[in-house]
């Protein structure tokens, strides 16, 4: 038996911060980063909350790590909020995310029962589809390493999909982000978990990407494509919390961890050569194709792309991601993104082992060798 259920409530479309208005005579702790702050996008959210009682939590900083979520918790503990609102790109809502699951665990507070407390969550990229998800990724700076927690317990009680709140998001980061949104979708269309519901989800995700994605990348105004987008990361968030990645996000999060590359453009890099890998087709004369190629093909079959059989449909579906990332003005190697090829070579061992020890790998339709993870790493130094 399979179960899908969705607990979190999504207020999406124009003017969604309304709803924050239904806060009056809460106690809010909100927390943020120093940019939104900043910039004055936090005043965005603030003015929804003058008929309750607030504070500001706003240290956080990209590939959270453990000290910022404990200052958070003793944050969480002087102020003794009712609610936790979360406004920010993944780090903000990972952050927050473990600041309330560690909060609820540990502390004794008289005045409120931490059980009540509800997180209300904001996303400001259209990218992670945290705020959907019951994953928080956590940094160990010192060892490079980051640590996923996964618990019904992280998942948001609200998600505000704001698309007011993306318009100011640069190019190079809606390009990111997006790519993000795309391999969430894939991997999830393809997992071993997936089932009709996921694939629903991630079908609708992987059209509106790529039909939304070059216009929010080419007129960040342009609102209809900001929506589209900020509801297809969503809509991708909830189909792979439900079924999981695969080693597309395993190389990444290592990647990540070692080379400091945004987790999309990580993402980006890989996802073509997971594709070619995963479907595990050698040649040109092949009869039988396995349900993976199958799966790859009918994401081909529903983008309206060249469908003559699974080879050729799998083909068209890289050839049609190469093209929006060109479009997109992505780098296609880590040597482009920066890395000195030579570094990148000496960890090659270390970030196979990482992968091959990352929960996605398990929901991978191929279970792949440290050789097999080294050689599509090669493949974009």
């Amino acid at each position: 038996m399979k179960s899908f259920q969705i607990k979190t409530k999504i207020n999406f479309g124009k003017g969604a911060l309304e709803s924050l208005e239904q806060l009056a005579g809460k106690k809010v702790l909100l927390i943020t980063d120093p940019f939104m702050v900043k910039s004055g996008l936090v005043n965005e959210v603030i003015k929804y909350l003058q008929k309750s009682e607030y504070t500001v939590f706003c240290d956080i900083v990209p590939d959270p790590p453990m000290e910022v979520v404990t200052a958070g918790i003793k944050e969480f503990e002087r102020f003794m909020p009712n609610v936790v609102v979360a406004l920010g790109g993944g780090s903000a809502i990972d952050t927050s995310k473990a600041i309330v699951y560690f909060a609820k665990k540990i502390l004794n507070l008289e005045n409120i029962k931490l059980e009540d407390v509800k997180l209300i969550v904001i996303p400001t990229t259209s990218g992670t589809g945290s705020e959907a998800t019951s994953f928080s990724v956590i940094t160990d700076a010192q060892k490079g390493v980051k640590y996923p927690l996964v618990s019904d317990e992280l998942l948001p009680d609200v998600a505000i999909l704001d698309p007011e709140l993306v318009k100011s998001v640069p190019p190079n980061v809606t390009a990111d982000t997006g790519m993000d949104v795309l391999t969430h979708a894939i991997e999830a269309y393809v997992s071993t978990q997936s089932h009709d519901c996921s694939d629903a989800l991630a079908e609708r995700a992987i059209k509106l990407v790529c039909e939304y994605l070059p216009k929010a990348y080419a007129d960040g105004d342009d609102i209809k494509a900001r929506e589209k987008m900020h509801n297809a990361s969503c809509l991708a968030g909830i189909a792979f919390d439900k079924v999981s990645l695969g080693i597309n996000h395993s190389i990444a999060h290592a990647i990540g961890a070692k080379f400091h590359i945004s987790h999309g453009r990580a993402n980006s890099l890989l996802l073509v050569h997971v594709i070619d890998y995963n479907s595990q087709i050698k040649g040109y004369k092949t009869i039988e194709f396995s349900e993976t190629a199958k799966k790859y093909a009918e994401i081909s079959s529903f983008l309206k792309l060249n469908i003559f059989n699974e080879k050729i449909a799998v083909d068209s579906l890289k050839d049609a991601i190469i093209k929006l990332q060109k479009q997109l003005n992505m780098p296609l190697t880590l040597t482009e993104c920066g890395i000195d090829a030579k570094e990148v070579e000496s960890m090659k061992d270390e970030i196979a082992e990482l992968a091959l020890n990352d929960n996605c790998t398990k929901t991978n339709p191929v279970k792949p060798t440290k050789e097999d993870i080294i050689k599509i790493l090669e493949k974009i130094i």
